[in-house]
């Protein structure tokens, strides 16, 4: 389910949770680095939930705390990904989001 196959893995990963009934902004769920990230790609890629990759917003979206919600200033950030992510899902036929 992971978008851009082929390019290398990153060694960091962010989990994003966004429900309208709950949440105000999406909330992040889970972040790390190594095998810590590869856990949360395996642990997505296993459940068909669509996985984008970007080194440069995994860069900005790690610095939050998990339970934290996206701050404005990377609305527009998230935005995109949630973009790319409901093309996956549909390019793959998932109704995981």
């Amino acid at each position: 389910m992971s978008g851009y196959k082929g390019k290398k893995p990153s060694n960091s990963a962010v989990a994003l949770r966004y429900n309208p009934d709950k949440d105000y902004t999406p909330i992040v769920v889970a972040s790390g680095h190594g095998h810590v990230a590869e856990k949360i790609i395996n642990l997505a890629d296993e459940n068909g939930v669509p996985v984008y990759r970007d080194d440069s917003a995994t860069a900005l979206l790690t610095m939050l705390n998990v339970g934290q919600g996206i701050p404005p200033d990377l609305y527009q950030l998230v935005a995109g990904i949630y973009v790319q992510v409901m093309r996956i899902a549909k390019d793959n036929g998932s109704n995981n989001l």
